[in-house]
């Protein structure tokens, strides 16, 4: 964890809090924001991401740090799978679904990335 002094900086976090900020102007400028279910189920995946690097961050061990950045990671990926549904049901282009796809996939790749160095 060297030179990480705050949740912040870390760029897994940045990643995740991009991913959360892109989540809600989709959900706020496009046909997703009529389907209430499927909204805020990506938005609470979405927050739950950078939300868990941060709790994790104040734990008293690394190995507790770890599992929230293992939840942290799998939250990024249930946005990914619910990109899907958005896509599907024609809420999202394929354009966007891929964007924010890449985006939760380094979000994830980051997470894992730094974990390995606790």
């Amino acid at each position: 964890m060297t030179g990480v002094t705050r949740f912040e900086d870390i760029e897994g976090w940045q990643l995740a809090k991009e991913l959360t900020r892109e989540i809600y102007r989709l959900a706020t400028t496009t046909a997703l924001s009529h389907d209430f279910g499927l909204r805020d189920q990506l938005q609470r995946a979405a927050v739950s991401a950078m939300a868990n690097i941060a709790e994790g961050f104040d734990c008293d061990s690394h190995a507790e740090f770890a599992r929230f950045l293992g939840i942290a990671r799998r939250s990024a990926a249930e946005v990914q799978s619910l990109l899907y549904v958005a896509r599907d049901a024609g809420y999202i282009s394929p354009e966007t679904f891929q964007t924010l796809y890449d985006l939760a996939g380094r979000t994830k790749r980051k997470i894992s990335a730094f974990k390995a160095t606790l």
